[in-house]
């Protein structure tokens, strides 16, 4: 493979990127091959040094989307950033999809624990288990507790849900940082 093999790869592969990135990241490979060319290698040398321009657009999308949940952090980014996370390799379908996998089921559950206790549990007391009012003030104390319990619950998920998204986003980066020794390595 030749310089101009190479950059069109690369730069067809990194189409998604803003242009002003993607013309940055272009620029530094052009500057890999500068350097190779002035230490006496061949094109053909400074690819293989480089690696595999698929390989490294999706190490790039993997780190462009990681940052991009940083900056704005929603369900959206961190899905994307998963789904370029599984994209660099075939071990990645269990290290990443796995953890993500049972984080979203911890926060449905946890969020639908406190919706319940704030939408059902009143409903369920003041219709079911009183049918005929005799305890009016028992049950409003009860669907008053339900109902506290179930706020602070939801507050709780809120905190929760935004720290395992940024412990994910963390782990995410461990992962990238893993995979990247590994090509380098070969």
């Amino acid at each position: 493979m030749n310089k101009f093999e190479f950059m069109k790869q690369l730069e067809a592969g990194l189409a998604k990127l803003p242009v002003g990135e993607r013309n940055d990241i272009l620029r530094d490979y052009e500057e890999h091959f500068a350097i190779g060319l002035e230490a006496g290698k061949s094109e053909e040398e400074t690819c293989r040094s480089l690696g595999a321009p698929r390989q490294i657009v999706k190490e790039i999308m993997a780190m462009y989307h990681i940052e991009k949940i940083e900056q704005q952090p929603s369900t959206g980014n961190i899905f994307s950033a998963t789904m370029a996370a599984l994209g660099l390799g075939f071990l990645n379908l269990v290290f990443v999809l796995g953890p993500f996998m049972a984080l979203v089921g911890i926060v449905i559950a946890g969020w639908a624990v406190g919706l319940s206790f704030v939408i059902i549990l009143p409903t369920y007391f003041i219709g079911l288990i009183f049918p005929y009012n005799y305890f009016e003030l028992f049950e409003l104390f009860l669907c008053l507790t339900a109902t506290a319990i179930g706020i602070f619950l939801l507050i709780g998920m809120k905190f929760a849900t935004q720290s395992l998204g940024k412990l994910f986003v963390r782990y995410l980066k461990f992962n990238l940082s893993i995979v990247k020794r590994g090509y380098k390595n070969e």
